[in-house]
Order: structure tokens, then sequence, then C-alpha cells
């Protein structure tokens, strides 16, 4: 195999059968072709074996001083952000990095192409270079390869979070056509998101695991460099009942930051939504909030003076604001196992957010192999997930048991069943669904999606769900946000 580190700066021919003649220039590769195949090499190399090839290194260095870059962009212990900080004007380049940028081949700018490729490796390297499973991490380290890892999501063209698992919005964004087209352009790896999300959730969740978190969390300097993600939570719920004092205040604090945030981005969602249609029978407020210039003008036009060029007002007309509501029940039941985390957290903070919508009742249930009714606690997405208790089998009658009596007025009900339905009696529970769903009652069956974006659904459970009409959604919470919606508005 020819080393690329031999044609890092310079160009070189490349031997080969007698071809016939052309002009001399296109025998001479362009030295920037060379450059970035370097750049990508020692990206593999670094990947696949954290010992560092030294004529790689030493090319690599070269070419990032060649075109003007830091050579901080091949420290494996800088974070993206303490290059930022160093060199601001980076930040942008970051900003979109793999996402796609129609351009014509004649067009390429292959020395743009050079320092695109040595930003891509930087955040590449960064993030999926983590090191041994078994070795120790710190806070410190956590939250630096968390910093990291939204540089690459801003790359593809995401929000940072957005593709971890655990934050709305995930999926599909900057989804587009490859880039990578016209002899080695900088790759486009925006179409790759749906793959690379689950494989970002799963490498934040192992190294949450590695770390000792107890330790972290008694420690309150340690603490405050935590960075609350999905995996964080969940490890803490897990916990919790074996922290105390400091360490117990810390993790607490820790969840309250995390649902806040996550709270803030589902209630925007949530109040898009309109409340009912306009109740035209309920006589409009007159108050001028209320007025219709445009309606006013139009019926009063037989009252135009020409003369006097003015319009004279016989009667004032106004909007219909009142809404027909009628009111809602919402009943969530949630599988909270050992598989169904992610689920438990985003389903109670949605919970929490339509139980403060008008008129819409709220239910609360958590299972396992016993059953909860945290309805009372269901404004509180924090004080709910402080009672669940994580882990443990699956049985879904015993929810089932606790649900059915709330369904008073099947019409205006709609439940959401959020699990993998793993279940073992899942003849008798499938009936019980059929139930609710033939008493004229919305039934939602939402598939488990966990920390790492993967979704788990019981085959057996997803084919009778499809025959009875009401197919199981993904768990994701955007998908959930909308079905709410659509029913209780």
């Amino acid at each position: 195999m020819t080393d690329p580190t031999a044609q890092a700066t310079a160009p070189a021919t490349v031997p080969g059968p007698a071809q016939p003649s052309a002009p001399a220039e296109s025998a001479v590769p362009d030295p920037n072709d060379n450059r970035r195949q370097v750049l990508y090499w020692r990206l593999l190399a670094r990947l696949f074996d954290p010992e560092e090839q030294a004529s790689l290194e030493s090319a690599s260095l070269a070419v990032v001083e060649d075109i003007g870059l830091p050579s901080a962009l091949l420290d494996p212990g800088a974070s993206v952000d303490s290059v930022v900080q160093r060199h601001p004007e980076l930040a942008a380049e970051f900003d979109g990095l793999m996402t796609p940028e129609p351009e014509e081949d004649d067009a390429r700018d292959r020395a743009a192409e050079v320092r695109r490729a040595a930003l891509v490796s930087k955040v590449l390297l960064n993030v999926f270079s983590t090191g041994s499973g078994s070795g120790a991490v710190t806070a410190e380290q956590l939250a630096r390869w968390q910093s990291d890892a939204g540089w690459l999501e801003r790359a593809l063209g995401c929000r940072p979070g957005d593709l971890r698992g655990g934050r709305a919005g995930a999926g599909g964004q900057g989804v587009g056509p490859t880039g990578t087209g016209g002899g080695g352009r900088t790759p486009d790896l925006s179409r790759l998101i749906p793959a690379i999300g689950p494989e970002l959730g799963s490498l934040e969740a192992g190294l949450v695991k590695r770390m000792r978190l107890r330790e972290v969390l008694a420690d309150p300097r340690l603490a405050a460099r935590l960075t609350p993600s999905m995996s964080l939570i969940e490890q803490l719920l897990r916990d919790k009942n074996n922290l105390s004092g400091v360490a117990l205040a810390n993790a607490k604090s820790l969840i309250r930051r995390y649902v806040d945030e996550v709270s803030a981005v589902l209630r925007t969602q949530v109040e898009k939504a309109t409340v009912g249609d306009i109740d035209r029978s309920v006589p409009p407020k007159r108050v001028f909030r209320n007025l219709d210039i445009d309606r006013t003008i139009w019926k009063n036009l037989t009252n135009w003076s020409p003369e006097e060029e003015r319009l004279y007002v016989d009667r004032l007309y106004y909007r219909h604001t009142s809404r027909k509501t009628t009111p809602q029940r919402l009943i969530v039941v949630v599988d909270q196992s050992g598989s169904m985390v992610d689920s438990m957290v985003n389903c109670t903070i949605l919970a929490s957010i339509f139980a403060g919508l008008p008129k819409v009742d709220v239910h609360l249930i958590a299972y396992d192999t016993q059953a909860l009714d945290l309805t009372p606690w269901a404004h509180d997405p924090f004080e709910t997930l402080l009672r669940t208790k994580l882990g443990g089998g699956t049985d879904g009658t015993v929810a089932m048991a606790l649900a059915q009596p709330k369904i008073a007025e099947p019409r205006n009900t709609v439940v959401v069943w959020i699990s993998d339905f793993y279940e073992w009696r899942t003849d008798e529970l499938f009936e019980s669904m059929s139930a609710i769903h033939r008493s004229g009652a919305k039934f939602i069956p939402v598939g488990s999606v966990t920390s790492a974006g993967r979704g788990s659904v019981n085959p057996w459970f997803r084919e009778r769900f499809k025959d009875l009409g009401t197919p199981v959604i993904s768990g994701h919470i955007k998908q959930l946000v909308h079905e709410l919606k659509t029913f209780l508005t």
C-alpha cells in the first residue's frame, strides 16, 4: 500500500500502464488531495488503534501548519471548546461542517476541503475515541465528551443534545443527499443521523457507567461539572436509594435541572396547539382586543360619505374567542421495568405538562410486577420520578386493573400505554386493551426507546395492535406530542 505521508506536501506521479498522451497538468495530482488523504488516514488509524503512528502524525502536523490551522487540532487531549476558545474564528466553521453543500465538480475548492478534513477529523476523533471500556471516567472527562458531542451535533446541522436521546427534536434534522461525490469531497454524514444518534447515546451511557458516580456526587465541586443527560438521569434514578446527604442532594439537583430543561422544550411544543373550536353560541366579549376592524369596515361601507370622505359606523363587530372545550381524560400507563427508563422520564414530564392544560384530567400509572398510581404527583415530574422504582419484571395486568376503572366516559378518554410489551400474560393483557379500544376510548400503544435511542417492541404485540387498527407508534416524544395534541384539541 502506498504510504500517503510520502505525498503529504508535494505532488507525486503514480506509475502505471502506458496511456495515451494527455495534457501535462492532468498527470500531476493536486497536492491538496494528498493532504486530505493524510488527515483521513490518521483519523482511521487513531480510531482503531490509540497508539500514534509517527509517520502519519508528523505528516498531519505538516499539513495542518501548512494550511494555517492550529496544531491543537491534532491533540486528542484538547477539547473542541478549548480550541475554539483560543481560536474563536473556528467556531463558525464547525457549525454545519458535515452538511451537504451543492457544488459543481469544476468549482471544487480543494484547499478548503483540506481545511474541513482537519476540522472533521478533530470532532470525530474526540467523540468516537473514548478509550477502554474498563477505565474509570471522571466528571470532567464526561463533561468534556458531552461538549465535544455537542460540537459534532452542530456539525451535522442539529442542536447540541438532539441526537443523544432524551431531548425533543431528535431524528431527521439535517438529513440530506450525500456530498461525497466529485472525487473525495468532505464527507456528508448528515444522512447517517438515524445511526449516529443511537451510537452517541450508547457511548454516553458507557461513559456514565464507568464513572464512580457516588464519589462524584459526594464532592460538590465534581458534581457541579456534570451535565444532565438521559444516561446520567438513568443512573441517578437507579441508585437514588443508595445515596444520602450531600450525594443525594446533588443527585436531586441534577434530576431537577434535566426535568426543567426537557419540560421547557416539550411545553413549547404542546402550547402550539389550539384548544378546541370556536363556540359561536357564546356572545363575544365587547372589548377592544376582540374588535374585528375589517368586518366592521365592510359592514358599514354603505355609510361612506364621499363628500366628507368619512365612514360613519353604526355598529361595531367583535371576534368570537370562546372555544368549545370538552373535559378530556388522559391516562398514561408507563412500564417502569429496567428497559424503560427513557420513556419513564419523558412521559412523566409530558404528563405533567398536559396536567397543566385547562380541562385535561391526567392520570399517571407506573408498573413492573406491581402498579403504582402516581396521579397525585402528576403535576410535578420531579416528585414523580423520585417515587418510581426502576427495574424488576413486567406484568401489565396489574396496571390494567388500575386503569380500567378510570375510564368513565370512553369517548372523552385517551389511554397511552408505553412499554416494550414483553409480557408474560400476553393474551389476557391484549384482550383488556382491545376492550378499551372497542369501548370508544382512544388507545395509543407506544414502543420503548432506550437512552441510546434504540427502540424495542414485542413483535407479537406489534402485529396484533396493527390488526386492531391501533399501530404502535415510535417512542420518540415528538410523535407522542403530536398524537396527544390531535386528540385533546
